[in-house]
């Protein structure tokens, strides 16, 4: 059993609830959309393939108990619910970063889905697989990336309309250089929208284009 690997390293959770700690990524090559404002276009490439076995080594080689599965994006290959298995089997706490196109009930119990809802100004809002709603449970993660406001009225519409009753976590977030952190905030502020305001932490800590971190 093997996997399509981009990279595999440690670093700090720059996003989610998880943000600030610790954490190895595992982010996986291949993706199937081409989002407008995508940092991580070199995922998109074949990567190296590596076995499950091989995966599990580098991992224990770092010492951090805390790892994401992400990509590109990781489901759209049919052994990532196994590495989610095997690292969990093995202790750790698992993250899974999905770009909500693909079936999250296919992960295991216990694992936390982070599962985008593209925004119109991704061009890919209309790949959302809608049915992943009902899979969430409260330890989930919904993300929005917003790059304008039009992306912004959008968001509210579909967390007032289908996200009230989800249980999981709503983040809301900016487009790195796109969209000022202060009017995202000003806006949320304004509408009392009950959502976790984030930014990209990383990419205050390095330069926006940095691999590896």
């Amino acid at each position: 059993m093997s996997l399509y690997i981009s990279e595999i390293f440690k670093s700090v959770q720059g996003e989610s609830s998880f943000s600030g700690m610790p954490c190895i990524f595992i982010r996986l090559a291949g993706c199937n959309l081409r989002c407008r404002y995508c940092d991580t276009r070199y995922a998109q490439e074949p990567g190296e393939q590596i076995s499950l076995g091989q995966i599990l080594t580098l991992v224990a080689s770092y010492s951090c108990r805390l790892v994401e599965i992400t990509g590109g994006e990781p489901l759209i290959q049919r052994n990532t619910p196994d590495l989610a298995i095997g690292l969990m089997k093995k202790g750790y706490r698992v993250l899974v970063e999905t770009n909500g196109s693909q079936d999250i009930s296919v992960l295991p119990e216990g694992a936390v889905r982070i599962m985008d809802i593209k925004c119109p100004s991704s061009g890919e809002s209309d790949q959302m697989l809608w049915g992943n709603l009902e899979a969430l449970s409260q330890d989930d993660e919904i993300k929005f990336v917003i790059s304008d406001r039009r992306d912004y009225e959008w968001a509210r519409h579909i967390m007032m309309e289908q996200l009230f009753d989800s249980g999981a976590q709503i983040l809301f977030s900016t487009v790195f250089g796109q969209l000022h952190p202060r009017s995202l905030v000003k806006w949320m502020l304004d509408d009392n929208i009950q959502a976790r305001f984030q930014l990209q932490i990383h990419k205050y800590i390095w330069p926006p284009d940095t691999q590896g971190v």
